[in-house]
């Protein structure tokens, strides 16, 4: 690694910073189930992601304050794999499926070039404010829109790099549900129903796991 590249001092300060954050969110998500002094399957999921960003932030500091001082912390936070102990029904009637894909935007001008064309080939496919925003000298943030309001989720994962994105982390949790829902009921707050102990199985895609098998040869 060339010295250019190596972290630096700041970005340890930063990681510690981020560190104190995630103990005080992971500590606020565990007081909050526990004042609720019931079982909640959403206060569960706060503590679940928590802890995830915990291990994480945890990972994060270690690393670069090796990297950059030669120490190491005289803790180790426990790293998680995601999973936990299936407690869902045998033979689940409803299934919910949640989706997360993450993407950078690489090339802001083939996004936006893209979105000037559908709005030329199909201007009823959006509204004039998504419209209007679209352009070299208009904003990224209405040419997301009429990107994904005009493609499939699965269409844009397979074209990403037509649209000027490049993949970053993905997961799908597949859960067991008691019942269905009412149209319209969980929409306002979509993913605070994740229950972790429901989910039959996940899909997890991840640059990490190619690192952690070169790692192994």
């Amino acid at each position: 690694m060339s010295d250019a590249a190596q972290p630096s001092a700041a970005e340890v300060r930063a990681a510690a910073e981020a560190l104190k954050e995630a103990l005080d969110r992971h500590l606020d998500a565990v007081e909050r189930r526990a004042a609720g002094g019931e079982a909640d399957a959403a206060a569960d999921a706060e503590v679940f992601n928590a802890f995830n960003e915990l291990a994480a932030a945890g990972e994060v500091y270690d690393e670069l304050l090796y990297e950059v001082h030669d120490e190491v912390t005289p803790f180790e936070v426990p790293a998680t794999d995601g999973t936990v102990d299936y407690e869902g029904p045998d033979e689940p009637e409803v299934l919910s499926v949640f989706i997360r894909r993450d993407y950078q935007v690489t090339e802001p001008r083939r996004l936006l070039a893209q979105a000037e064309r559908i709005t030329e080939l199909d201007p009823e496919s959006v509204d004039d404010a998504e419209a209007a925003g679209v352009g070299a000298r208009h904003s990224l943030h209405a040419a997301i829109g009429v990107l994904f309001g005009e493609f499939e989720p699965d269409e844009i994962a397979t074209r990403h790099k037509e649209f000027g994105l490049e993949e970053g982390d993905a997961t799908t949790w597949v859960a067991a549900a008691d019942e269905p829902t009412e149209p319209g009921e969980w929409l306002p707050a979509p993913f605070e129903s994740v229950d972790p102990e429901r989910v039959i199985c996940r899909f997890d895609i991840s640059d990490a796991f190619d690192e952690e098998e070169l790692d192994t040869l």
